[in-house]
Order: structure tokens, then C-alpha cells, then sequence
């Protein structure tokens, strides 16, 4: 082809090309960006993973505890948070378990969408009267077999409850990545890491950026569904800050640690501990371990959420665990997984 018969760009239309085209892009380019992140980070309902919610009044108090629910045969998998977090914490892990179990998860006294006479009472001794309290609201003197999910804070609250026996349908107990020895020397620096982390965001979506970019959480779907709740909108200073007051409930945190690898040895029932990492067994645990006492996974590639950041996973963990010890009226019956009775003998020599 010919080049010369090309109608050419007149030389000052060329450099007002150069000049004008970055900069009437530019604020294009930033609104795109901006867009995307924010619908990267915006929330998302819990509604899309639970089937409803419920507000539980306690008797002779003014304490009322939000619960979500799935699911509508099974046992129930009873969930309980960490510190800092809420019951939409097991969002995305409940839409799997519910297709074999029912879950409830609870927002903690201080925490979520709860509400009690003293938020800032987060002794284990309260704790673990609420859940006691909530499961009776529920369900009376007819509590079907119950297993007892608690992660970090919420998982020595499940242990203090299993240990104390109190609940009679308890049928199984895990325990998630909370191990004593190593919560107990975590406590000193709990003040520092604390008063370290943000106090206050702009926006919703500024808050769940930050959990995932800072590591705290590592699924961003879940960090959409579980963070927006552990919020709550400062009018004086028109931002969003936490709901918890973490800071403020220091005299009740060795009481959740102290002596809880004995009491999780103790409790009279099936117990699964999940680790983030293989060296938070203390000398108690590592001796019940090595006695089969309880299970124990170690689950590669996660945070210190395990049931936030790989749910599939933990649903199928839980729901295993379930269907081996055989718990509820007619267990859980998991496709190709065979019960100890259920196994082939093995061939005679």
C-alpha cells in the first residue's frame, strides 16, 4: 500500500493529541478504579448464605442476642466467634454444613447486632451463662444433639461449656485454632496489637479493604459478609468504628485461656481441635494428642480464621467429623465416607 496517498494529522492537531488524551482519560481512568474497588469491597448480604435471623430475649434481663440459622434437619452445629468478630463469621462455612446439618451462629454479649445490660462483661463466666441461656430459649427442655463450634475466644467459651457439663445434648465439641499455651503468652501483647490497629474508616468497604490487605482475614468474600457487622457509625465523627471495645475487657482474658487444655481433655465428648499451624500444641495437648484423646487437623494455607478463609474446607472438615462419630438421631450420612462399622474386613492371609 501506498503511504503517500495516506491523508496525513496536521502537526499541532498531533501534539494537542499527545497533550489531551492522558488528561481527559485520567479522571476517567480514576473513577474506573475507584468503582472497581469499591464493588470489589462492597458487602455482601447475609441472607445469601443463611436462611434467617433471630433476636433471643433472655428471661428476667434485658439482654437480647442476634442469632443467624440454616439449615432444617440434622444436629445442630452451634457456632460462637472470636473476639473482635461476629456470627457472620461462619457465613460462607454455613451455606455448605446446612445441607447436612442446622447451624446457628451467635453474636456475642459486645458483639454484632446483640445487646446486653453490660456489652463490656466478657467474662467466661457470663459468656458461657448466655449460650446456656440461648440454647433453652430455643429450644426448652427438647435440645437436639448439639455440636459446639468455637473459634479462638469463642472456642474457650465452647470448652469452659462442654467442661462444665451443664448441656446435656452436647454430643461433640471443636475447637478452633485456640490452643492455652500459646493464647496465655499471647496476652501481653494484646494491648499493643490493639491499640495498633485502626480505629476508624471512612466507609464500610475502607474497613474490609483493610481486614484483607492487612492480612487479618484472607477470603474477601467472607471479609464482605462478616466485617460490615462488627462495625457501627460514629454520628459526632462521621466515620464507622468497631463495635467491640476489646481494649476495655483485659481483666477477663486470662480467665478464657487459663486452664482450658485440661478442661478441652476433660469434656466428655468427641473433640476436633483445628490448627493453623503445627506449633501451638502445648505439653498437655501434645500429650492428649499422642493418647488419641481427640482429633486434630492441621489446615495449610490459612489465617488465623480458618472458618473465614477457606469455608469449603471447614464445612467438609466439620461435617466429616460428624458423620464419623455418628452424631444426631440419625447422623450424617456423608457419600463415601464409611463408618467404622460400615469398613470392609480385611482379607485373611
Amino acid at each position: 500500500m501506498d503511504s503517500s496517498n495516506l491523508g496525513s494529522v496536521p502537526e499541532d492537531d498531533q501534539q494537542d493529541n499527545k497533550r489531551n488524551l492522558p488528561f481527559s482519560m485520567f479522571p476517567y481512568l480514576i473513577f474506573l478504579f475507584r468503582r472497581s474497588s469499591s464493588e470489589k469491597y462492597s458487602p455482601l448480604d447475609w441472607s445469601d448464605y443463611f436462611d434467617r435471623e433471630e433476636d433471643v430475649s433472655i428471661p428476667d434481663s434485658n439482654d437480647v442476642f442476634h442469632l443467624y440459622m440454616a439449615g432444617t434437619e440434622g444436629p445442630v452445629v452451634f457456632c460462637l466467634h472470636g473476639g473482635g468478630y461476629s456470627g457472620l463469621s461462619f457465613a460462607l462455612t454455613a451455606s455448605k454444613i446446612k445441607e447436612k446439618a442446622r447451624v446457628v451462629s451467635m453474636d456475642l454479649r459486645g458483639h454484632g447486632k446483640s445487646s446486653s445490660e453490660n456489652d463490656l462483661d466478657l467474662s467466661i463466666e457470663t459468656m458461657c451463662n448466655d449460650v446456656f441461656s440461648v440454647l433453652k430459649a430455643l429450644y426448652g427442655d427438647s435440645t437436639p444433639a448439639i455440636v459446639l463450634v468455637g473459634h479462638s475466644m469463642g472456642g474457650s467459651v465452647a470448652v469452659h461449656n462442654a467442661a462444665n457439663k451443664t448441656l446435656r445434648s452436647l454430643a461433640a465439641l471443636v475447637v478452633v485454632d485456640v490452643v492455652e499455651g500459646t493464647a496465655m503468652a499471647s496476652l501481653v501483647h494484646m494491648q499493643k496489637i490493639l491499640s495498633g490497629r485502626m480505629q476508624h474508616f471512612s466507609s464500610i468497604e475502607k474497613a474490609i479493604e483493610w481486614s484483607v490487605r492487612g492480612g487479618s482475614l484472607r477470603n474477601i468474600d467472607s471479609a464482605r459478609v462478616s466485617i460490615p457487622t462488627t462495625l457501627k457509625y460514629d454520628d459526632s465523627k462521621k466515620w464507622q468504628v468497631f463495635v467491640t471495645r476489646l481494649e476495655q475487657t483485659e481483666q477477663y482474658w486470662r480467665g478464657w485461656y487459663d486452664g482450658l487444655s485440661e478442661k478441652f481433655l476433660s469434656s466428655p465428648v468427641p473433640k476436633l481441635l483445628l490448627l493453623a499451624g503445627t506449633d501451638r500444641l502445648d505439653r498437655a495437648l501434645t500429650i492428649g494428642q499422642m493418647q488419641g484423646k481427640f482429633q486434630m487437623v492441621v489446615v495449610r494455607h490459612t489465617g488465623h480464621a480458618i472458618q473465614e478463609d477457606v469455608p469449603e474446607e471447614f464445612a467438609a472438615l466439620i461435617l466429616n467429623f460428624i458423620a464419623r462419630n455418628r452424631i444426631g438421631p440419625h447422623g450424617v450420612e456423608i457419600p463415601g465416607l464409611a463408618r467404622p462399622e460400615q469398613a470392609q474386613p480385611e482379607p485373611k492371609s
